[in-house]
């Protein structure tokens, strides 16, 4: 069901020539267009509130976006939140700027709230095989149970899922958008389309193919070139869902003795994590999860040289 909040908002041809543009030349996702689309409607209910008038936005200035951030501040509204509608506005702004319609954005230099430095949780090399494991060890269980009735496919496709998230540290969208001929099997890539329409091509490592295969064969057939390498149901063509994932993991997180609110964007973390302390650089990391500026990568350093200082002060007589 197509969601009914993308066609709500302001009527207002500036956010909808925006909108319309996210939606087409970017091929934003919905979850992108929602937040943009809310961000500009709830400054526009503010500015009705404020100043008893729809924004102009044309003739707006860095002061009443000032003004506008404090009102903020005073909601209690979090950096992270703040940081988001004020990248909504400026991303907004672009638009228009290269479209001549205004010379330059009126957000540029405003000092936001700096979002404070979170290290990103990860699993450990052990903790990462025990997940690995544990679909096919509740399989196993519930095979040796006097249960009759359960789905094969489900677990191997679980296990599989959880191969390829942590062989090519896929983000769970782009995890759900692989298609059977994205794989090549002799070159052991996968095509992977990112954020924004990216495309990049990953390694994708034996145990992860061989999981893919197994998963496969639990099927009345392999999928067809166009049909999605992991199905939500058996032999049906649409994708597993991203909720499905999330559930699952949590399931198997449990199972596995370990902490059930981690994300599968952890696991893209642990990947990073693992990668950088092999000894990958870290402009490779960086191509192989798709991130388009360096910094982002850069936040997996801290972890390897937290780690370094921890076996420093462990083992240096004079640290």
């Amino acid at each position: 069901m197509a969601d009914r909040s993308l066609n709500a908002g302001p009527p207002d041809a500036w956010v909808g020539e925006f909108l319309k543009h996210l939606a087409t030349d970017r091929d934003a996702s919905p979850h992108t267009q929602r937040n943009y689309r809310h961000a500009l409607a709830e400054f526009a209910s503010w500015h009705v509130a404020e100043r008893h008038s729809p924004p102009a936005w044309e003739q707006l200035q860095r002061d009443d976006f000032r003004v506008y951030l404090r009102s903020l501040g005073r909601r209690g509204l979090s950096r992270a939140a703040t940081r988001l509608r004020f990248s909504a506005l400026r991303t907004f702004y672009k638009f228009h700027v290269r479209r001549g319609r205004i010379e330059s954005v009126p957000i540029k230099d405003l000092i936001l709230p700096k979002l404070a430095k979170r290290l990103p949780q990860f699993l450990t090399v052990q903790q990462m095989n025990d997940l690995l494991a544990a679909p096919f060890k509740e399989l196993e269980a519930r095979r040796k149970s006097a249960e009759t009735e359960f789905d094969v496919s489900v677990y191997v496709r679980d296990a599989a899922i959880l191969e390829v998230i942590y062989s090519c540290g896929l983000r769970i969208s782009e995890l759900c958008g692989l298609r059977a001929e994205d794989v090549d099997w002799g070159q052991q890539l996968v095509l992977v389309r990112g954020k924004g329409r990216k495309e990049r091509r990953v390694p994708i490592g034996a145990p992860a193919l061989d999981a893919i295969r197994t998963y496969w064969k639990t099927l009345r057939e392999a999928p067809g070139a166009a049909m999605p390498i992991f199905c939500g149901l058996p032999n049906r063509p649409e994708p597993v869902a991203p909720r499905v994932i999330q559930l699952r993991l949590k399931h198997y997180l449990a199972a596995a003795g370990l902490d059930p609110k981690l994300t599968p964007h952890k696991l893209r973390h642990s990947y990073a994590t693992h990668l950088l302390d092999a000894g990958a650089d870290l402009r490779s990391v960086q191509e192989l999860l798709g991130h388009a500026n360096l910094a982002t990568t850069q936040i997996y350093t801290h972890l390897t040289t937290e780690r370094l200082k921890r076996a420093y002060e462990a083992a240096h007589p004079r640290a």
